[in-house]
């Protein structure tokens, strides 16, 4: 089923139980509203759907994706399993697999990024030495999928799960997310910042089922990697 956004934007669910909902999240639909503002959240739209069968409902935000991208997101149903959840997170998480448009060509088809990142007060991550304060080791397996020299469509497997863990650390290769010039990029091809969430392995808290949830990259990811450059 779908809703949408005003802005006719959809959202799909993919799946629900009592106790967890897979949503599809479009870009540009914030996961909870800033502070003073009235925005309409992805949150606001699964609490409504929740409130279908319990009109007390509401939903439990588990982890975040950033408001301009886009994919696989999961909730909790209720406070038990917000906690279940929460509780053994790196534990329940089987998979978690990214695609983004990065700026440049690659050296090399593929590797790992093994590296230490930090945060700053303006909310800005970046790589530091290994035991700096405040840094956490941060692991993400990397292959490129498609190149035109300008721009390179990358699949990305996360092993940890930081802040702007993707972000940084192409930006730190020299090669940032394209539109994303927080992180450095040079272009916005897609008026878009171009990382979709495109796997979620998990291992459901109570019943220990395995699911993976799948969501294509954008096809307009694809078009932009293999066009002429």
């Amino acid at each position: 089923m779908q809703h949408r956004r005003p802005a006719g934007v959809r959202v799909e669910f993919l799946y629900e139980d009592r106790d967890i909902i897979a949503v599809e999240k479009p870009e540009g639909l914030p996961v909870i509203a800033p502070e003073g503002s009235r925005t309409k959240t992805l949150y606001d739209l699964v609490t409504a759907r929740i409130q279908r069968k319990n009109p007390r409902g509401r939903a439990a935000v588990v982890h975040r994706l950033d408001r301009d991208t886009s994919g696989i997101m999961i909730f909790a149903v209720h406070a038990g399993a917000k906690k279940a959840l929460m509780d053994r997170w790196n534990e329940l998480v089987l998979e978690r697999c990214y695609v983004a448009v990065a700026e440049g060509r690659f050296a090399r088809d593929h590797g790992t990024f093994d590296t230490w990142l930090v945060e700053n007060r303006a909310g800005t991550v970046y790589e530091a030495a290994p035991g700096s304060p405040g840094a956490l080791r941060s692991i993400t397996h990397w292959s490129v999928l498609a190149s035109n020299g300008r721009y390179s469509l990358v699949f990305l497997s996360l092993e940890t799960g930081r802040k702007h863990q993707i972000r940084a650390q192409l930006a730190a290769a020299g090669h940032p997310v394209a539109g994303d010039p927080k992180y450095g990029a040079a272009s916005d091809p897609l008026g878009r910042l171009c990382l979709h969430a495109v796997l979620l392995g998990l291992e459901h808290p109570f019943t220990r089922e395995r699911f993976s949830f799948e969501s294509p990259p954008p096809e307009s990811f694809l078009r932009l990697a293999r066009s002429r450059a």
